[in-house]
């Protein structure tokens, strides 16, 4: 009897961790065009919001699981990679194919990882006609396609932006064949066609009616594409033509100039009335308006990192100021004997608690062999430790104090200990003092 209650415990313990886990992989949901509107499995309305690398080839090290994690944590829920067809180091010129897929590869990974969907750009620009690399684009679509068919958080995006007088006929020419070599491989998951005059005139566009899921790109820059442009995407959407904004930016269409802010929220505001998706443009530091990035931080970013537009992204996504959330907690501390480095690696928010997890390193700038160490790290609010590791913490009011472990505590002259870390809690944001 007593082997029998034990066997039926550990079938419940064993269906209880297959239950979780099959929750953890369901937590997206497969994507499909109802009407105009994209929709969830239930059928109810889904609005992607997220954001785009530049192109992959110059700033890769921006796909970097942590970086995906913090966007995440942001709010956002989709990243489209750019992968630039054209210009120097694109993948039908001279660029490197294996590393520029492997760079693909690694971002959808990521973007999986966090319940994230993600868009596999064909970045055409400088080529203007999709025509011009059709036979290339059908062998990556199909190798795309047959790896990711399985995997309901992926958007293909089969050529970004058409330009140069292209026609609609022309896009439609090619859109009909790398369409078909996707759909030998994977029967559902969304495709994005982009329209003439660089994804701004859909107001020309016959739909690929023998086709389902696909939806037809959008794209604007607020300082110069106004209430004319909203007026024919209002006039597509009547036609019930389904629409995503799979690039828009808050300066002017050279990804430069000045940042409208009026005309932004005079967008997202059209955006959210019609439950449309959008992507902003552009996860780098490149010397650029539209980069959202200034340093060269690549995760755990600060205030400091932030151009005015990451701030403005990061406002928008998220609703709170970034000058009040994002604020840099890395200290460095001199002490007569050490120099003492903190470093936030990982922050977030739960039930109303701000978060912090802290990497600390000391390094013994004295001349003599230190047999011991303890050190204090004040902040501006009370905080509360929730864990601590290579060492013994103690916490007083906003006051973390350190003091060494036995086998950690020599740390001879000129070398720095390190893998010291704590996680700590407050009510409020918190800096180091």
């Amino acid at each position: 009897m007593k082997n029998k209650i034990v066997s039926v415990l550990f079938f419940c313990i064993m269906l209880f961790c297959l239950t979780g886990y099959t929750q953890q992989t369901e937590k997206i949901s497969a994507l499909s065009v109802k009407g105009t509107q994209l929709v969830n499995s239930e059928g109810s309305p889904v609005q992607l919001k997220g954001i785009s690398t530049h192109g992959i080839a110059w700033f890769p090290e921006y796909i970097n699981e942590e970086c995906i994690k913090e966007l995440k944590s942001w709010g956002v829920n989709v990243i489209r990679l750019s992968m630039y067809t054209e210009e120097n180091g694109g993948y039908c010129t001279d660029g490197k194919k294996e590393d520029l897929k492997n760079l693909i590869k690694k971002g959808v990974e990521y973007a999986t990882k966090y319940d994230m969907y993600v868009i596999i750009d064909w970045h055409i620009l400088s080529d203007g006609n999709p025509n011009k690399h059709i036979t290339e684009a059908k062998a990556f679509f199909d190798e795309m396609s047959k790896q990711y068919a399985k995997q309901k958080n992926v958007i293909y995006e089969i050529c970004n932006e058409p330009n140069g007088n292209v026609s609609w006929e022309e896009i439609q020419t090619y859109a009909q064949q790398v369409i078909s070599v996707i759909r030998k491989n994977d029967a559902k998951n969304i495709i994005l066609v982009g329209t003439p005059n660089w994804c701004q005139s859909v107001d020309q566009i016959q739909p690929l009616s023998e086709f389902e899921n696909i939806m037809y790109t959008l794209h604007f820059y607020a300082g110069t594409h106004k209430q004319e442009l909203r007026n024919t995407m209002k006039k597509a959407i009547d036609s019930g033509l389904p629409l995503f904004v799979s690039e828009y930016g808050i300066c002017d269409a050279s990804g430069n100039g000045a940042i409208d802010t009026e005309q932004a929220k005079e967008w997202i505001h059209f955006l959210n009335e019609f439950h449309i998706s959008y992507v902003m443009w552009n996860l780098s530091n490149k010397a650029e308006t539209s980069a959202i990035f200034k340093s060269t931080q690549k995760n755990s970013f600060s205030i400091e990192d932030l151009s005015d537009s990451g701030k403005w992204f990061y406002q928008m996504m998220t609703g709170k100021n970034p000058v009040s959330t994002l604020k840099n907690t890395t200290g460095n501390f001199d002490t007569k004997d050490f120099t003492i480095s903190a470093k936030v690696i990982h922050q977030w928010q739960d039930g109303g608690k701000y978060y912090y997890n802290y990497q600390v390193s000391i390094k013994n700038t004295s001349s003599d062999f230190k047999t011991q160490w303890n050190i204090s790290l004040p902040f501006n609010e009370n905080i509360t430790l929730v864990n601590g590791w290579n060492g013994v913490f103690t916490i007083k009011q906003n006051t973390v104090w350190i003091e060494n472990k036995d086998y950690n505590a020599f740390i001879p002259s000129g070398k720095t200990l390190e893998n010291i870390g704590f996680i700590i809690c407050a009510d409020k944001n918190i800096v180091l003092q």
